[in-house]
């Protein structure tokens, strides 16, 4: 670990000179003469005296520097079949003309607005509008339910919300407005407007005296400019609500400087990647992952991004992504591993990818939920490029844990994402606060101060920032993964620490059984959750979806499944149920909802998830365990 071990430590010994040096990568208006404020916020601030615009960064500076004609964004849309490019030149002037038109709607520095929209480019323009005046967007996911909306209207404050009349999905088309007219209904705090982009695959009609049409209103701003506000470095870019344990969202606030700093710093050590080439992040700008990798990062260092509208199977099929990276010249992909285990359950031949010309694709990188293995391991095969995982959360905004390729590529380890990024001194901790030994399971902390890009707190909630993250264990971050570092530096994160289960005394990851279920060469992808016991605590049970084309039992695919879990981790595990279902519960993200099954298996009052993708999944969770009782 020779230039990642040196940058590592010396982010860690020195952390004011190392960031400084990072921040010369960003345009500043008043560059920072220092990098960190120990004094402020619950644990620091970075950057205290810079001033900065995200907007800026992204592209007014690279129209500055001659570059205006290159591509820096296309929009890929199989699910209604449409395709544009934007270029650096054309995007800035198309973000200038409508944060003309929110300035119209007395929007102005400080001001939040919603974003309420599909992976459409004018999302992505608003977000950027926003940026450019100094107003902090949130952005929820289009066709979120309406109570969950009204908490983040009520939360965030918006003077106005953006949308769209409806979202298209490879079989149906959801209606956004019918939605949103419900959340403000509910809602205590009133936008002062709503501004409507009209799809053409299902119109919406306005409400009188709040409703704007977002074309008539940006084609009355044509040929408008505005300035990029300067903002200081502390002032929040965004707020992105991730749930809470109380069932009200937290509003993780991201500080502009810092997160700029981390991203220009990312995108090339972490995901190698160079100015002028093409990344496909095929994320929903809902997420943090694509708040930072396809809204901001590929665009601060002046690259092409690809901004996707669809499915990795079934728009048209398992060939999706395989078709962008050859038509758009991709040279890194970055999915998540539910998205890669969809691919392979369709197409585990791999026939889809080799219609394709992929030669110029670098890397696949995954994150959003633990890589097995053996699907890691299967693209590898496929593909021909390294496949690598990396760690983070919606707080960090960036990679806690990766392999460095464009820094230096480490040997991969498979289940590992390997090693902490500069500024992360990630710890190991038992339950009372003592440092794990090597190799020992445990919780993952991060010892402060958080680096930048990180959450400084949450929107309004200062005390509940410090009480979910900073008080389980002083001094520390609490990530609420359990995990391990092995004898090399590597960081295993096995489960969320409400995965670990605990089998007649024993403390077992539900990561690891999943690990070892995955690897049965009919499986496709698994959940492992702890069911109540009333002699053991708690035993394990697995939920497991097969690979398409399979043709034997499930009652013969389970039988071996329970005993390999039985062979590889031993008999104390206890695992003696394995249930075939046809597909998990998942957030939107691809998340699986373990919580929820354990939930339903345990006979407990639950409440309909409000990020899940299909609510009938959880009823074939039901109808398995009734049918196994």
């Amino acid at each position: 670990m020779g230039a990642y071990g040196d940058l590592h430590a010396r982010s860690l010994a020195d952390r004011e000179s190392f960031w400084l040096e990072a921040a010369g990568a960003i345009d500043w208006f008043e560059p920072p003469t220092r990098a960190f404020d120990a004094g402020q916020g619950a644990y620091g601030r970075w950057f205290p005296d810079g001033v900065v615009n995200a907007c800026h960064n992204a592209l007014d500076r690279h129209v500055d520097a001659g570059r205006g004609g290159q591509t820096a964004l296309i929009y890929d849309s199989p699910v209604t079949g449409s395709k544009r490019s934007y270029t650096y030149a054309g995007l800035r002037d198309e973000v200038s003309a409508f944060a003309a038109v929110l300035q119209d709607l007395g929007v102005a520095k400080g001001d939040r607005v919603v974003i309420y929209m599909p992976m459409v480019p004018e999302a992505l323009v608003g977000m950027y509008a926003c940026a450019r005046l100094g107003a902090i967007h949130s952005v929820v996911f289009g066709g979120f339910a309406a109570a969950e909306l009204a908490k983040r209207i009520d939360d965030a404050a918006p003077k106005v919300v953006l949308t769209a009349s409806c979202g298209v999905e490879p079989t149906r088309k959801v209606a956004y407005k019918p939605l949103l007219d419900q959340a403000i209904a509910a809602a205590s705090h009133k936008p002062d407007a709503v501004v409507l982009l009209q799809r053409p695959e299902l119109e919406a009609e306005l409400t009188p005296g709040r409703d704007h049409d977002w074309a008539a209103l940006r084609a009355a701003a044509e040929g408008r400019t505005t300035a990029c506000a300067p903002v200081a470095a502390t002032d929040p870019l965004y707020i992105l609500y991730t749930s809470g344990t109380t069932g009200t969202p937290k509003g993780v606030v991201r500080d502009t400087g810092g997160y700029l700093v981390a991203l220009a710093w990312s995108m090339k050590a972490v995901y190698g990647l160079n100015p002028g080439e093409t990344f496909f992040c095929a994320s929903d700008i809902g997420w943090v992952v694509g708040h930072s990798y396809i809204v901001y990062a590929p665009l601060i260092i002046g690259a092409t991004k690809v901004l996707y509208e669809g499915k990795p199977v079934g728009t048209p099929d398992a060939g999706a992504f395989w078709r962008v990276v050859s038509e758009h010249g991709v040279a890194a992909l970055f999915t998540a591993p539910t998205a890669l285990r969809a691919i392979r359950k369709e197409d585990p031949e791999g026939r889809e990818a080799a219609k394709y010309d992929l030669s110029r694709l670098r890397a696949l990188f995954l994150a959003g939920e633990r890589a097995d293995p053996p699907s890691i391991q299967w693209a590898e095969t496929l593909l021909g490029v390294p496949v690598i995982d990396n760690c983070w959360q919606t707080e960090t905004g960036w990679p806690i844990v990766a392999n460095p390729i464009g820094l230096e590529r480490l040997p991969v380890k498979l289940g590992s994402p390997t090693v902490p990024m500069p500024g992360y001194d990630v710890r190991v901790l038992t339950d009372d606060g003592q440092e794990a030994p090597r190799g020992t399971l445990g919780n993952i902390v991060i010892k402060l101060p958080l680096p930048p890009g990180c959450l400084p707190t949450l929107w309004n909630a200062d005390d509940r920032f410090r009480s979910a993250y900073l008080e389980g264990f002083p001094g520390h971050y609490q990530t609420s993964d359990a995990g391990f570092v092995d004898e090399d530096g590597y960081v295993f994160f096995m489960a969320r620490t409400d995965d670990i289960i605990n089998v007649a005394g024993h403390r077992l990851s539900t990561g690891g059984m999943e690990e070892v279920i995955a690897s049965h060469p009919d499986v496709a992808e698994c959940a492992v959750v702890g069911v109540a016991d009333p002699l053991k605590g708690q035993s394990p049970t697995g939920f497991v979806v097969l690979k398409a084309g399979v043709d034997r039992t499930p009652a013969d695919i389970e039988r071996e499944i329970v005993a390999l879990v039985r062979d590889r981790i031993g008999p104390v595990a206890a695992f003696k149920t394995a249930l075939t279902v046809q597909r998990l519960p998942k957030t939107r993200s691809g998340k699986i909802l373990r919580g929820t099954i354990q939930k339903i298996a345990d006979g407990e009052d639950w409440a309909m998830p409000a990020t899940i993708e299909d609510p009938a999944t959880l009823d074939e969770i039901g109808d398995a365990l009734a049918a196994r009782r």
